[in-house]
């Protein structure tokens, strides 16, 4: 029974945190803001970037993450090959803070372009003009947070899958390879 919690149920419930995290944090923005995000996005293609590019690394990090905890008996040692993906991957985190503020720059550029010189726009035209921008950056920055949960979950993950299953710590010279 031992074998099976580490070998199989500490591995899925590990990969299983990152994807909670993300809906917990989607889940904690308020109701209004969470349907005016939605309604903005569907006509903003830098969104649909964004996201796309986003769940597409987070999906392919949770699979690795998943791979890069289980314990190989024979080896008497985690499944090391995943780690370099799951490592590459999360570096992908640092691009989305950029591709949310390269929408927010053509966001804001576009409401100042729309306004005519010599008009007096209603504050509620600017802000409704503007609102896109936001998008944008609150996209950017749910991808950057998300993607960088799996690769600190594998490090933590195998610590715990370590300890409780009675199996020596890695060497100290070793480094952490996730």
């Amino acid at each position: 029974m031992r074998r099976f919690w580490i070998h199989v149920v500490l591995p899925l419930a590990f990969a299983a945190v990152p994807v909670l995290a993300a809906l917990l944090l989607f889940a904690a923005i308020p109701a209004d803001a969470r349907k005016e995000y939605m309604n903005r996005v569907v006509e903003s293609p830098i969104d649909w970037i964004i996201l796309g590019l986003g769940f597409t690394l987070f999906a392919a990090q949770i699979v690795f993450a998943w791979r890069a905890m289980r314990w190989r008996e024979m080896q008497s040692d985690f499944d090391h090959r995943a780690d370099r993906w799951v490592n590459h991957l999360s570096q992908g985190a640092e691009w989305f803070p950029l591709l949310g503020l390269i929408g927010t720059v053509v966001a804001i550029l576009q409401t100042f372009g729309s306004i005519t010189p010599g008009s007096r726009p209603e504050p509620s035209d600017i802000i409704r003009k503007y609102a896109p921008a936001i998008t944008a950056t609150g996209g950017g920055l749910y991808m950057a947070f998300i993607n960088i949960l799996p690769v600190w979950v594998v490090g933590m993950g195998r610590d715990l899958i370590r300890a409780l299953g009675g199996y020596a710590p890695p060497p100290e010279n070793a480094g952490d390879n996730a």
